[in-house]
């Protein structure tokens, strides 16, 4: 070939190869522009604003969340927190040979990881964290340039490829926390990665001892391994972590004492090694002079407090409660302190004086221990103060005024002290007070009339003290109290009919004081009351038949000079303590009571008593005939304007088949099926024979006469001022989920007057009813497991299937209804909390529930997430293994039944705990469930299961005989 030609042909190919280079990139940029649709196509329900800039006319590159190199290769995925929903697409993805870093954390990404993850080889930062996939995590060994990953609280199980960290020792950023990993000792790969700086491996299943080659690990500044079942002492390895900053062993076994030179972690800012089973003092932590957090809660740590910790001055939160410490506080202590709990110690001396001194001081807790001396007057001042907890010492003296007027404080919990003197008028002032608990002290005088200003009262406890004259007439003005406890003052008068105002209340007990007069009726209107104790008065009268409409608990009215017959429906709620030292009363069947016998015969033994009673209820009888007069023609009243024609919204969230007007004419009293805190519930039944069950919402600005106007109307429309927050809690949370065991909501119909709800109707009723109420019936284990395993699959819906996870902030056994099959499922979310993105807990500051249920942290963070709604559960597992309620007093003072089982199955008593009715041969696998109920109850929220693990213990536990459900007239046989 002739040179020429030769010439001509490497023109060619240079031209060729310039062709090459010029439509590679074009090539190269439609393929990632494919890869990257085809990403977003696996995303079915994400944000569609985050997509609004992924279109074929804008480069990729300026893609929201895409970032490019400088030759327009995709460099980043950034979409964290984009409330993304679906699966990720792994295989596309790691065709982007250029990407280094993808951030999907804090989504509600869904589904496996696949195996194709171990191809993006050039990934530098990988964060999955906070998402809700499944399945074990692959192996990723090939991703040797990670520095970054992070797929904490990301729903994770089985096995994880521990091996595989081996050759990631580029990494510095290393989170696998608050996963569902199996147990696995500590995983010693960890120990070669020597670049890390953050390892958080909280809540991953690890156990046995810290290795000391731990030290190993000398850059580490964040350290987290709390959650664990780690146990052994800290090693001497930790001494050497010189550049730790952040220490977290809590919620683990580790024994033992602080090891010598543990003082070297002079950077400290933050060390918690809470809950664990630590000894000896606390001297090696006197040279942390940095640390601005320092909790040791829960330990076995003895000797008294450091001095030096008095110069600790960027000291924010102080937690050493339930330990042995013993002698005084540094009376220079906190100079920048917001929270201080040293309760359940042994400490004494006065309390720190310039606790408040920067203004920020917002809790002070020293329950149980032995201070004395007073509450220092510079707490008057101290405005930003909203929790005060000193029950339980040998403090005396006055309170300073200015305690009562706090604007901030939303719990003072005094009791048993030895303070005296007065409750200040002042106290109207303290507008965001919720708990007041000033029980077992000598505080004496009049309750002043403006604690009934103080609107936002959740609780209040007085009781024992020497408090007198009349309780305050406006007490009725609390419409959020739930506990009124006014037991053993001097307290004398009439009960006020006001106190049928306080819609909230769950219980009552204004016991052993001087009262007279009759029980008001008006009690009978308080929808939620499930605890009465009037015992220990000089109450007169009959017992009102109005009380029969409460769902109670506990009632006890003994000791008093009640007359005439016990009400039959009283009965069941009764012990027979009940009525006792009432010689007029008279009840069949009741032990320490007369048998009631015929009018006839009675009314010749009643002297002259007798008859003024018999006189008074003669008067009291046509004053209720001329009321039921006045209440009718009320009625017609409220009939006249809906003939005018209301103006009425109804929003449908399934397709029905009726209208409003179909529901409005079906509302009528004798339909009147049930009373909840939050409302009424009506049976309304169509002309084509199907059933539904339709809500009344109270509405806070009902007054005194509507509601008794209301009470016996036939048309459910009292006139109302304002929506009420569970209506739209209600509407807000049910009109989404779809779940067959979560009740139906069909629809709302709202006008400006009223609120109305619409659900499917369920033929049983309410565990509670099957369990405890006249409409008791027997149900074998089998039924009894179907319900409980049915009630855990729709909280474990609401927790982890729902877009945003809901708390339903109040699961109770009269909130498991059952349907015509005895299918359980979840109603009444009046109170229920929509979990919004990094917010996971409410904190109101205000305790909502019913008692018995509440979780115990609730009552003393006011802090609530999931893990309270598993507490609650676990409680009505127990109520459906034992057949009793949460409160019974056989369960011994302030003990529910969570104490009174945990008691009991520690003397190996379980099989005794089971219900009678439950068979001699399924009492074995009703215990298994009584454990489940342990663990959700535990008191350490971290330490509960989550529903989707209760769920799966309980279908482990599953009865294995066949058996069908055959319903009769209400009352279900099982048949093997």
């Amino acid at each position: 070939m002739s040179p020429e030609h030769i010439s001509g042909y490497y023109i060619i190919f240079l031209i060729y190869l310039i062709f090459l280079i010029i439509i590679s990139p074009s090539f190269s940029q439609s393929n990632q522009l494919q890869t990257l649709f085809k990403f977003k196509s696996n995303l079915i329900n994400s944000n569609t604003q985050v997509f609004t800039t992924w279109n074929e006319n804008n480069p990729f590159c300026n893609f929201t969340g895409i970032i490019c190199n400088e030759k327009n290769l995709v460099k980043e995925i950034n979409l964290s927190q984009r409330k993304l929903v679906g699966v990720l697409d792994f295989a596309s993805l790691c065709e982007l040979k250029s990407l280094e870093k993808i951030s999907f954390g804090s989504n509600l990404l869904h589904g496996n990881i696949s195996t194709h993850l171990s191809n993006c080889i050039n990934l530098k930062h990988l964060d999955l964290g906070n998402n809700l996939f499944s399945g074990e995590f692959p192996d990723i060994s090939s991703l040797i340039q990670l520095q970054f990953l992070d797929i904490s609280s990301s729903g994770f199980s089985g096995q994880f490829p521990w091996k595989s960290l081996k050759e990631l020792t580029n990494l510095a950023y290393l989170r696998l926390g608050d996963n569902h990993f199996n147990k696995t000792s500590f995983p010693s790969e960890i120990l070669n990665l020597f670049k890390l700086q953050t390892l958080y491996l909280t809540n991953c299943s690890i156990e046995g001892m810290i290795p000391n080659e731990i030290e190993n690990l000398g850059l580490l500044q964040v350290l987290e391994l709390s959650g664990n079942y780690i146990m052994g002492p800290i090693p001497n390895g930790i001494t050497k972590l010189v550049n730790l900053e952040t220490l977290e062993l809590y919620d683990n076994r580790i024994s033992g004492i602080l090891p010598f030179g543990f003082g070297n972690l002079v950077k400290i800012l933050r060390l918690d090694i809470s809950n664990n089973s630590l000894e000896g003092d606390i001297s090696e932590l006197r040279n942390m002079t940095l640390v601005e957090s320092l909790q040791l809660f829960e330990n076995k740590f003895s000797g008294g407090i450091p001095l030096e910790f008095g110069e600790f001055k960027f000291l924010k939160e102080f937690s050493i409660y339930s330990n042995m410490f013993t002698g005084e506080l540094p009376a220079n202590l906190g100079p920048n302190l917001e929270y201080i709990d040293v309760s359940s110690n042994m400490l004494n001396g006065t309390i720190p004086p310039d606790m408040c001194k920067n203004g920020k001081f917002g809790e002070i807790l020293m329950i149980q221990n032995n201070f004395t001396g007073g509450l220092p007057e510079t707490y008057a001042n101290c405005l930003s103060l909203f929790r005060v907890r000193l029950s339980n010492n040998s403090l005396s003296g006055r309170i300073p005024d200015g305690i009562w007027s706090l604007p901030n404080l939303k719990l003072l919990d005094l009791a048993m002290n030895q303070f005296e003197g007065q409750v200040m008028a002042n106290i109207g002032e303290a507008k965001s007070l919720a708990q007041l608990f000033i029980s077992n002290n000598r505080f004496s005088g009049k309750l002043p009339e403006e604690i009934s200003k103080v609107s936002s009262l959740v609780e209040i406890k007085l009781m024992y003290n020497q408090f007198s004259g009349e309780i305050p007439a406006r007490i009725g003005d609390l419409k959020m109290l739930t506990s009124l406890h006014f037991e053993g003052n001097l307290f004398s008068g009439t009960i006020p009919e006001s106190i049928s105002l306080c819609v909230s209340l769950n219980e009552i007990n204004l016991a052993e004081n001087s009262l007279i007069g009759n029980i008001p009726a008006s009690l009978g209107l308080l929808p939620g009351l499930n605890s009465l104790n009037l015992s220990g008065n000089k109450l007169s009268g009959m017992i009102p038949t109005s009380l029969s409409s409460l769902k109670l608990s506990l009632i006890d009215l003994s000791n008093n000079m009640l007359i005439g017959r016990v009400p039959e429906s009283l009965l069941p709620e009764a012990d027979e303590r009940s009525f006792v030292g009432n010689p007029g009363l008279c009840g069949d069947r009741i032990k320490g009571l007369q048998q009631c016998t015929p009018v006839s015969h009675k009314s010749r033994g009643l002297g002259v008593v007798g008859y003024c009673f018999l006189a008074g209820g003669l008067v009291l009888a046509l004053m209720s005939i001329a009321c039921f007069v006045l209440v009718k023609s009320r009625q017609k009243g409220c009939q006249n304007i809906i003939k005018r024609g209301c103006s009425w919204d109804m929003k449908q969230f399934h397709v029905v088949s009726f209208n409003e007007e179909d529901i409005l004419r079906s509302l009528k009293e004798e339909y009147l099926i049930g009373k909840g805190g939050s409302g009424n519930i009506y049976k309304v039944e169509l002309g084509c024979g199907n059933k539904l069950a339709v809500k009344h919402m109270w509405k806070s600005g009902i007054d005194s006469v509507e509601r008794k106007s209301y009470s016996t109307s036939t048309t459910i429309l009292p006139k109302q001022k304002s929506r009420s927050p569970e209506y739209d809690a209600e509407v807000a949370t049910l009109s989404s989920i779809r779940h067959v065991n979560v009740v139906k909501l069909y629809c709302s119909i709202t006008s400006e007057d009223s609120n109305l709800l619409v659900y499917e109707y369920m033929a049983n009723g309410s565990l509670w009813d099957k369990l405890h109420s006249y409409q008791k019936v027997e149900m074998d284990w089998k039924i009894r497991y179907e319900i409980a395993m049915g009630a855990a699959m729709g909280l474990e819906y609401l927790h982890h299937g729902c877009d945003r996870p809901v708390i339903h902030r109040d699961v109770k056994s009269s909130n498991i209804l059952l349907d015509e099959e005895m299918r359980a499922k979840i109603a009444d979310f009046g109170l229920a909390k929509i979990v919004h993105t990094n917010k996971v807990a409410d904190s109101s500051h205000v305790i909502r529930g019913t008692h018995g249920y509440i979780a115990p942290e609730y009552g003393y963070t006011f802090k609530v997430n999931e893990k309270s709604d598993i507490y609650s559960f676990g409680v009505v597992l127990m109520e459906l293994v034992t057949g009793k309620k949460p409160v019974q007093p056989e369960f011994g003072e302030n003990k529910d039944i969570v104490c009174w089982v945990r008691d009991e199955m520690s003397k190996d008593n379980a099989v005794n705990l089971v219900d009678p009715n439950i068979s001699e041969e399924s009492k074995e696998e009703a215990v298994e469930v009584l454990t489940i109920a342990i663990r959700c109850t535990t008191r350490y929220p971290a330490q509960r299961p989550s529903m989707r693990m209760v769920v799966q213990m309980l279908e482990q536990v599953k009865p294995h005989a066949p058996f069908d459900v055959v319903i009769d007239n209400d009352i279900h046989i099982v048949k093997d």
